[in-house]
């Protein structure tokens, strides 16, 4: 059986003797092991960092720069050989897979400006003879705990910034597909960074509670669910970490009455059913406002869940593979006949699917949902799947209620033709991320990422400036020299606020 080994800098440690097994979602079959590391593993990773990164710190930002830009590079170089191997493992498709590294790339790109992005500010004169200025400097050690479902784009959101400023980092993927994570951190290896600054550690609970715990760790990135994102940043608060912890997310798109119904469809196709709806920016709540807009939108987009292909993952004309696992698929489908008990209208159901020739593969069908209510269990927490459900609204203020009143605030879109309605509707909504005739309101790396109320937990986003200021401290100089004058006057000191 392969194993998929820890990547820690120096010599190995004792032999595990925990490991988790990594399916082939589109057979069933185990292909792979990963050892579950704990504070042993995570002291060796610590231990490696500490000695590396003080020297990459004082690298300077130019040359760190020049490694990221190597580093971007080399993945672009491998992009074929991640995007199979992330797909044999987590089930998207390829042609998903390729998205999924080239949406982290577009952070390492960011990231290779770090030399502009560090610079702090100056005041001259801001007392007598008396210069300010600033400085931003690494934290020392951080850390990233990243899901299944990204596991090439959020692990280089999170390290690549981390890096650039001058910062060790230590990964903790998803066990569930974690060959992508060491293959990049081998990438960086030969990109030019020193051993130790990027590790590679995997594990379940105990590691993740081994990092918040962790002295020398300063700061925790973490992307999950929203239960398990509280968690973290209450205990990695408590040991006096600075934590970013991005939780679930049950995003709406509202459908306006002069909405272009077509293109709608075309892009729910995708947003809700793509990467078989497992993407904290998918789609999976379409809110018509207007009984004429649900009764047309509805009639629209049955032919086009008929038309969507499930496939295998190297499959090239599919739309979207198996999930990632059994126990998934199953949660899925549980979510599915919870909707059905609540009384919800299942018009499409995508339980028992089965792909011919991959019976034992982790595959389900699309499933729509219409007259979902506001108060059903389904509709408030995160199905994870392909799962779309129609909540229909009588008007504007009843739509923008409902992702506004929602316990998560990841993204939200609307889909209209009226500029007013779309500037109320974006200065109003009670959501972190909106896309105005945009269906998955990623923001591009030079902004930033990240929702409100349970779909995060801290007070800074993910990439762009917030990742800066996340992985950076400032350290603020005040400076005067004396000009060589007689007299006491002449040293006399004045504090600048005072001057």
């Amino acid at each position: 059986m392969r194993i998929i080994d820890h990547h820690i800098a120096g010599p190995a440690g004792a032999a595990a003797t925990r490991f988790g097994d990594v399916f082939d979602p589109n057979s069933g079959a185990v292909q792979a092991q990963v050892p579950l590391g704990g504070q042993a593993e995570l002291d060796r990773a610590v231990a490696a960092a500490q000695a590396a990164q003080p020297g990459w710190a004082a690298t300077n930002p130019q040359r760190r720069a020049r490694v990221m830009f190597e580093f971007k590079r080399l993945v672009e170089a491998h992009i074929d050989e991640l995007a199979h191997l992330l797909s044999a493992e987590h089930g998207k498709v390829v042609a998903d897979a390729r998205g999924d590294v080239q949406r982290g790339l577009d952070v390492i790109e960011f990231a290779c400006g770090v030399p502009h992005l560090l610079k702090g500010e100056y005041t001259q004169g801001a007392g007598p003879g008396i210069d300010v200025y600033s400085m931003r400097l690494p934290l020392g050690i951080g850390a990233g705990i990243t899901p299944f479902n990204f596991p090439a784009m959020i692990p280089m959101w999170m390290f690549g910034v981390a890096i650039a400023c001058g910062n060790a980092f230590i990964l903790k993927p998803s066990e569930r597909d974690p060959s992508v994570p060491v293959r990049l951190a081998e990438l960086m290896l030969e990109a030019g960074a020193p051993a130790g600054i990027l590790q590679v550690v995997h594990g379940d609970k105990e590691m993740v509670d081994a990092i918040l715990d962790h002295p020398a760790i300063s700061a925790v990135s973490f992307v999950g669910s929203s239960d398990i994102a509280h968690h973290v940043y209450r205990r990695g608060v408590a040991a006096g970490k600075r934590v970013q912890a991005m939780g679930g997310a049950k995003n709406h798109g509202v459908i306006m009455p002069d909405a272009d119904l077509d293109q709608v469809v075309a892009e729910l196709s995708g947003a809700a059913f793509g990467s078989a709806g497992e993407r904290c920016m998918a789609l999976p709540v379409v809110v018509p406002v207007g009984e004429k807009t649900a009764l047309a939108l509805r009639e629209k987009l049955l032919p086009a869940i008929a038309k969507l292909r499930i496939g295998v993952s190297t499959d090239k004309d599919a739309d979207y593979g198996p999930v990632v696992n059994a126990a998934h698929r199953t949660r899925v489908e549980n979510w599915i006949q919870t909707g059905v008990d609540e009384g919800a209208e299942l018009v499409v159901d995508g339980r028992g699917f089965s792909l011919q020739g991959h019976e034992k593969g982790f595959f389900i069908g699309p499933s729509l949902f219409d007259h979902v209510k506001p108060s059903m269990e389904s509709y408030k927490e995160e199905i994870f799947g392909p799962v779309l459900q129609i909540v229909r609204a009588a008007d504007f203020e009843e739509a923008l209620a409902l992702p506004s009143q929602h316990q998560y605030g990841n993204g939200v879109a609307l889909f209209t033709r009226n500029g007013h309605a779309a500037r109320e509707f974006a200065a109003r909504v009670n959501v972190g991320m909106v896309g105005i005739n945009v269906p998955i309101p990623v923001p591009v790396a030079y902004h930033t990422f990240g929702g409100w109320k349970r779909s995060a937990f801290g007070d800074t986003n993910q990439h762009g400036p917030e990742g800066i200021k996340f992985w950076t401290k400032i350290k603020t100089v005040t400076q005067r020299w004396p000009d060589g004058g007689v007299g006491e006057a002449a040293n006399a000191f004045v504090i600048p606020t005072m001057g």
